[in-house]
């Protein structure tokens, strides 16, 4: 009975003689590698040189017993453990099976019941390890470790959830504040599912005109390609999805739900095949409450919600990401980055980062940037502040900037919560949309 494709690997651990001989014979004849071991104290140590994809042990043994042993392995999630005993009850079995092993066998054995329990065990192992291997790769192709940078439990969660909804075509909707990287999560989902051949269109309503946002959604009956035909075969992020007016949200429910659309001006339906991902730095369910958005369309956005973690939240972190941060853009500017003191470390862990890890990875290539010229220091970095410029001297254009400049404001302000910087500033949503639209903001830049 030689396992297929692969000659697994066995550790045998029995204070016995006869019996590890006996084993050893019988396994290595049905085609395993085998190593045995006289008592359970080396066997942590044996398991990470040989690397088994089962153990097989006896119960009664001295020192290490086979109970101890498998709860060891089980902490450390560890290979399959048979357990085989010559003084097995009942008890002991129900009790090693609910303590994780896989399989209780009893002295004298059955040879070919062992081996087929062998062979499952390491069977389910395997593809265990290379289901871990491929998610690894997948992440790494993705470049989902470097997008979801950290060792916290919370971004570990966050890249198996990632990596575990990729291969649907479930509707997904992003929470995070502004700069947690919401838009690389959903080109990773992108990126890591059956679409990645097809194009990934990326949309942001807080900056489209109210009077244009279906125009720019759907396209025109001309010919005009709105983003949905953009996204036709692959995967359409709608980014900030909280702005978009109420008067088409109906129509963006009934294309996300039946997968058409008309165009405007256009009589007949045209179909899609889109994924849709959006996302918000906002709570939408404050929105829906207060008549901003709507319910259904709440309800059939948030299918599946990730909840990105702002950097304040996760401050162990912030070192791990700074310096990989400051090593990329030391190889792209080509200079050695430089020494991050005791200094440099208080001012990354009392700063309070609005500006999530986009603020810190711009803070990162200041650094660098300074370093070049052989100062700098990770505070001074920080403490860089926005230049508006000068005011124009005509009226039109002295009234943009002013506007421009205290939009800006109200936005960094408020870390981008669009709500709160319209409240602040006495207008509208829908105003401030307009306003940001024809004047030309970028959010993001002031952030």
């Amino acid at each position: 009975m030689k396992p297929a494709n692969v000659k697994y690997r066995v550790l045998v651990v029995d204070d016995d003689k006869e019996m590890r001989e006996s084993l050893s014979h019988l396994l290595s004849s049905a085609g395993f590698k085998v190593e045995t071991l006289s008592d359970g104290t080396g066997v942590l140590r044996k398991v990470n040189t040989f690397e088994p994809h089962v153990v097989l042990s006896d119960v009664r043994m001295p020192n290490v017993d086979g109970l101890k042993l498998l709860s060891q392995l089980t902490a450390q999630v560890g290979p399959p453990v048979i357990l085989i005993s010559a003084h097995g009850d009942i008890a002991m079995a129900v009790e090693a099976m609910q303590n994780g092993a896989y399989s209780f066998i009893e002295k004298p054995f059955d040879p070919r019941r062992l081996l087929i329990a062998l062979k499952n065990a390491a069977d389910k192992y395997a593809l265990s390890q290379d289901a871990d291997r491929l998610k690894a790769r997948l992440s790494r192709l993705s470049g989902l470790d470097r997008v979801l940078l950290g060792e916290t439990q919370m971004l570990r969660d966050l890249r198996e959830d990632v990596l575990d909804l990729s291969q649907t075509d479930a509707t997904v909707l992003i929470l995070g504040e502004t700069g947690t990287g919401k838009e690389l999560v959903a080109r990773a989902l992108h990126d890591l599912s059956d679409r990645s051949a097809g194009p990934f269109f990326a949309l942001n309503c807080a900056a489209i005109g109210p009077n244009t946002f279906e125009e720019i959604l759907f396209g025109t009956a001309d010919g005009a390609k709105g983003a949905f035909l953009r996204a036709d075969g692959g995967t359409l992020f709608l980014d900030e999805i909280g702005a978009s007016p109420l008067d088409v949200q109906a129509a963006l429910l009934r294309a996300i739900e039946t997968r058409e659309f008309v165009p405007r001006g256009a009589e007949q339906p045209v179909q899609v095949d889109v994924r849709l991902i959006s996302a918000s730095n906002v709570r939408l369910d404050a929105a829906v409450k207060e008549k901003e958005f709507r319910e259904d369309l709440f309800f059939r956005l948030n299918n599946v919600v990730f909840n990105l973690p702002a950097l304040r939240d996760r401050r162990n972190d912030i070192s791990l990401l700074y310096m990989h941060f400051l090593q990329d853009y030391a190889a792209l500017y080509e200079v050695i980055a430089p020494e991050t003191t005791a200094e440099d470390l208080t001012a990354l862990l009392s700063h309070d980062w609005p500006g999530n890890v986009r603020e810190l990875r711009h803070v990162a290539e200041r650094r660098i940037l300074a370093a070049r010229r052989g100062r700098g220091s990770v505070a001074e970095a920080i403490s860089t502040d926005e230049d508006y410029g000068d005011v124009p001297d005509t009226l039109r254009e002295a009234v943009a900037a002013f506007e421009r400049m205290l939009i800006g404001k109200a936005i960094q302000t408020h870390q981008g919560r669009m709500e709160s910087v319209a409240e602040a500033l006495g207008i509208g949503r829908r105003t401030l949309n307009e306003k940001i639209a024809k004047l030309g903001l970028n959010k993001s830049d002031y952030l």
